[in-house]
This record gives structure tokens, C-alpha cells and sequence, in this order.
């Protein structure tokens, strides 16, 4: 008598093979298991949100045309389409990032005190940990630029992919800026509560009124300048009380119901651009420097993100939700200096077929946004393959002598000077 062979089934067509998902799962698994317990879920969560924000923004927001001559330049779909600037409202999660990063900063300082470290200490560790990425970046880009000419490149698309670098890199300055205020932000939260918050809200207002009301024509524009620093600060600040536990849920929802009700009466009566991003061709902008809308926004989000802080935790104790929090707060500073590079990679290309709907024509009607958003998954495949050949910039270099760190130092200034039109 034969016992007949048993006849393995075969996995369901378009599903990866077992063993595959069996090692994500895995994954995803130890991923979980080497949480710490005391890790707080729901601010790497809020963070890896505000962090996708800015790659989706960039890249939905922002688009690339083809002059006579075969050169990309900047453009923005929202100066034909302004209907989509509430998108705008959705994607600028900087004030989340701001304000996570206070909450962070402030428990951070707190325990490398109680180990006896330094303030200064603490701060150089911060500031060589935002800075290894952006020498990285400017610097391989200052070794592209020759090449990338000399392969026939025209010089205006090489300072349009250098201006679109640069963009996203000025946050790194403002927040060391930030950073190194935390311990008198701390004192002044311990002192005041949210009210430590409310001069950097009313200094933006006084700005905007002098730039904006009836005096406006006797301003130097320079005078725009002011609201930089108190403009981002405002929600770190938020932030730095929260971690302080002087941000409580009552004074969540003055935030959300009262930055709500603010950013509505700037648009509806004080008449802002209703874009939270800066639109070519038009004379008011709201993020370079942020405006009282910036700041009103961010309050309204600051509020909703201490509200839903529990349900967020609760919902990341999910291992399959909890895995890409963990890989998007690892590759944070990755994200944000070469999400741009993957879109000028994909459009470079492009430039030389001609016009690609959705990466080298002009952003001006719904055709070309579902065209973009048809290119976006290719965008994202392009930075995590650009993210696991960069990601080491993360990392402290520790095998680098003096010369190379010079050497990066030099690169990164020389692409400064050139995205800056300086060279």
C-alpha cells in the first residue's frame, strides 16, 4: 500500500512568499519587543508625521518647468490652482515638529543633568547630530555640480536643483537656534505656564501689523526678519511646557478652539493668503518668514496633538503600526535633506525627453496633479534607495580625521555659495 505524496499549497497569486512576510512580521515583532516600556509612543508618532509631511508636501506642492532652452526651474501649482491651498493647512506640520521637539528637548536636557553632564555638553551632542546630515548633503551635492555640468547639465538646472536642497535646510538653522535656548525656555515654563508662550505670539502680531496695516509703506522690509525666531519658537515653547507638565488638557483646548478661531478671523477679516507655503508671483508669504497665521495654525495643531496623545499611544502599541514610526524617526535628518534630491533625480531625466506631464510641465491644472501623484511612489523609492547610501551621515563619523571633516566643511560652503547664486 503507497501513501500518496502530500501536495503543498501554493501561495495566492500577487502574495509574497511566506518566509518573506514571515520575516517582516518578525520585524515588525522585535521591533515592538525592543521598545523600552517608558518609550512615549505617541510623540514618535507625532514626529514621524510631521516628518512625512515634509517630503509629501514638497513634492504635491511643489513642481518643476522646461524653458526653450531645456532648463527646469521652480514652480508651484497653487499659483494657478489656489483652491488646493488647504492642502497647505494639512502638510505644514512644522509646528508639530517644533512642538515635539520642545516636549523632547526639555526631558533630554533633564536627564543628561542627572547624570551629571554639561548644558554645553548636551548641546554639542545636539547640534553635531543635525549637522552630520546637512554637511553630508551640500557636500555630495558640491561634488554633483561639476559633474552633473560637465555630463551637459545646464547651469540653470543645476541652481534649480540646488535651490531645491537648500529649502528644507533652513530649519536645521533655526531649530539649533531653538535647541540652544531650551534651558531658559524651561525656566520660563516653570515660572509661567502657557503664558511663557504669549510674548512670542504677540511679538509676530506687532511685526505683522507694522508690515501689514497702515503703515506699511514707511517699513523696511527687512523688518519681516523679526518674527523668525519668535515665529518657530512659539510652538516649541508649547512644547518645552508640555514636557514640563504645565500643558495640560484645558489648556489644550484653549490652543485648538482659540488658534482655530485666530487662524479663521486672519483669513476671513485680516484677509492672509489662505497658502501656507510661499506662491511665486505673490507679494505676502506666510512661512518665509512665518506670519501670525503660522503661529495660529500651530496652536490649533499643538492642542488637537495633547488631546489625542493617549489614543495615538494606545493605537501604536500595534507592532505593524508601531515598526514605520521606529524606521521614519531613525532616518529623520535623512528624510529631510535628500527628499528633494529623489524628486530632482526623477525630473532630471525627464528634462532631456522633454515635457513628462506631472514632472517637467507646468503645474497648472488637475491633470498635471494626478500625473504628480502618479510619480510620487517612484519619488519615495528613489529616497529610500538614496537614504540607505546617505544614511551613514546619521551616524557620529567616527572614522573621520580632521582633514575630511574640513573637507566636507569646504564642499558644503562652496554648494551654499553656488545654490545662493553667490558662484
Amino acid at each position: 500500500m503507497t501513501t500518496a505524496t502530500p501536495v503543498r499549497p501554493r501561495p495566492a497569486a500577487g502574495r509574497p512568499p511566506r518566509t518573506v512576510r514571515a520575516r517582516v512580521g518578525t520585524a515588525v515583532r522585535t521591533l515592538d519587543a525592543r521598545t523600552p516600556a517608558h518609550r512615549d509612543r505617541a510623540l514618535d508618532g507625532l514626529r514621524a508625521l510631521a516628518l512625512l509631511a515634509v517630503p509629501t508636501g514638497h513634492w504635491l506642492l511643489g513642481g518643476l518647468t522646461l524653458d526653450p532652452g531645456g532648463a527646469l526651474h521652480n514652480a508651484s501649482p497653487l499659483t494657478a490652482l489656489g483652491f488646493l491651498a488647504p492642502a497647505s493647512w494639512l502638510l505644514q506640520m512644522l509646528g508639530i515638529f517644533f512642538l515635539v521637539g520642545g516636549h523632547s528637548a526639555v526631558l533630554s536636557l533633564r536627564g543628561h543633568a542627572t547624570r551629571g553632564g554639561t548644558t554645553a555638553g548636551w548641546l554639542r551632542g545636539r547640534i553635531a547630530r543635525l549637522g552630520r546630515p546637512v554637511l553630508g548633503v551640500t557636500a555630495v551635492w558640491a561634488a554633483l555640480v561639476p559633474l552633473l555640468h560637465a555630463l551637459g547639465v545646464p547651469t540653470a538646472t543645476l541652481r534649480t536643483g540646488a535651490t531645491l536642497v537648500i529649502q528644507p535646510l533652513w530649519f536645521v538653522g533655526i531649530y539649533v537656534v531653538v535647541t540652544a535656548l531650551t534651558p531658559y525656555c524651561a525656566a520660563a515654563a516653570r515660572r509661567a505656564g502657557l503664558w511663557s508662550a504669549l510674548p512670542l505670539l504677540a511679538s509676530v502680531a506687532v511685526v505683522d501689523f507694522l508690515r501689514y496695516g497702515p503703515f506699511a509703506a514707511a517699513v523696511p522690509s527687512w523688518l519681516s526678519l523679526l518674527n523668525l525666531l519668535p515665529g518657530w519658537l512659539f510652538a516649541y515653547q508649547l512644547g518645552v511646557c508640555w514636557g514640563e507638565r504645565r500643558l495640560g488638557r484645558r489648556a489644550a483646548w484653549t490652543l485648538l478652539l482659540g488658534g482655530a478661531a485666530l487662524f479663521a478671523a486672519l483669513l476671513l477679516f485680516f484677509h492672509y493668503p489662505a497658502s501656507m507655503v510661499g506662491v511665486p508671483g505673490q507679494d505676502r508669504t506666510n512661512s518665509h518668514p512665518p506670519s501670525l497665521l503660522v503661529l495660529a495654525l500651530a496652536a490649533a495643531q499643538s492642542g488637537a496633538a495633547v488631546l489625542l496623545r493617549d489614543r495615538l499611544a494606545a493605537l501604536l502599541r500595534r507592532p505593524a503600526l508601531w515598526a514605520p514610526v521606529v524606521v521614519v524617526n531613525l532616518c529623520a535628518m535623512t528624510i529631510l535633506c535628500w527628499h528633494q534630491t529623489a524628486m530632482f533625480a526623477a525630473a532630471l531625466p525627464a528634462s532631456f525627453a522633454g515635457a513628462v506631464p506631472g514632472l517637467t510641465t507646468a503645474p497648472v491644472s488637475l491633470g498635471w496633479i494626478a500625473a504628480r501623484l502618479a510619480w510620487m511612489p517612484l519619488f519615495a523609492v528613489l529616497l529610500i534607495a538614496i537614504g540607505r547610501a546617505t544614511h551613514r551621515f546619521e551616524a557620529p563619523w567616527t572614522g573621520a580625521g580632521r582633514a575630511r571633516r574640513a573637507l566636507a566643511a569646504v564642499l558644503a560652503a562652496a554648494f551654499a555659495a553656488f545654490a545662493l547664486g553667490y558662484a
